[in-house]
C-alpha cells in the first residue's frame, strides 16, 4: 500500500494529543477564571471577619480601661441613696459605740453620721480610680456601704 494516498492517522495521532491537551487547559483557566469573582467576596468576607474583631478589640478595650468608673458607679448610687435615708430615719444626736449599760459611749450629729461613711466612700473610690487593681479598694467601699446601715441599726434598736 501506498502511503502517500491514505490517510495516515498514527502520524497525525500526536498534533491530535495536542490540540485535545490544549482545549482542556484553557477549560480549566476559564473555570479558574469564573471562579476568581466567587472569590473576591470570601476575602470581603475575610475582611469583615476581621473588622469585626477588631471592633470587639477596641470596646474590650475601652471597658478595661473604664472598668473602675463600671465599678464605681453602683457603690455611688447606693451610697447616696443610703444616705439620703439616713438623713430622714436617724435620730438628731446618733450614738455610737453602744456600752453594756445601753448608753452611748460617744454622741455625733445626725449631719456627721451621714457624711463621714458617705465622704469614707468616696475615699474609696478615689483610691480605685488612682490605683493599678481596683478590685480591692471597691470591696473597701462595698464594706464601707455597711457603716451607715451599721448606725440605723443600732440607733433604731439599742438594745
Amino acid at each position: 500500500m501506498k502511503e502517500s494516498g491514505n490517510f495516515d492517522l498514527k502520524s497525525k495521532l500526536p498534533l491530535l494529543k495536542d490540540i485535545h491537551l490544549k482545549d482542556v487547559s484553557l477549560k480549566i483557566k476559564s473555570k479558574k477564571e469564573s471562579a476568581q469573582p466567587a472569590a473576591e467576596p470570601e476575602g470581603e468576607t475575610l475582611q469583615s471577619r476581621t473588622s469585626v474583631w477588631e471592633v470587639i478589640r477596641i470596646l474590650g478595650l475601652a471597658v478595661y480601661r473604664l472598668r473602675a468608673l463600671f465599678m464605681a458607679i453602683p457603690v455611688i448610687y447606693l451610697a447616696l441613696r443610703m444616705a439620703a435615708y439616713n438623713s430622714e430615719h436617724l435620730p438628731l444626736l446618733v450614738g455610737l459605740d453602744l456600752q453594756s449599760t445601753g448608753e452611748f459611749a460617744r454622741t455625733i450629729s445626725r449631719q456627721t453620721a451621714v457624711t463621714m461613711p458617705l465622704f469614707l466612700t468616696g475615699g474609696c473610690l478615689v483610691l480605685m480610680c488612682f490605683s493599678r487593681k481596683t478590685f480591692y479598694p471597691w470591696l473597701i467601699s462595698l464594706f464601707t456601704l455597711l457603716i451607715p446601715v451599721l448606725l440605723l441599726v443600732t440607733n433604731l434598736y439599742p438594745a
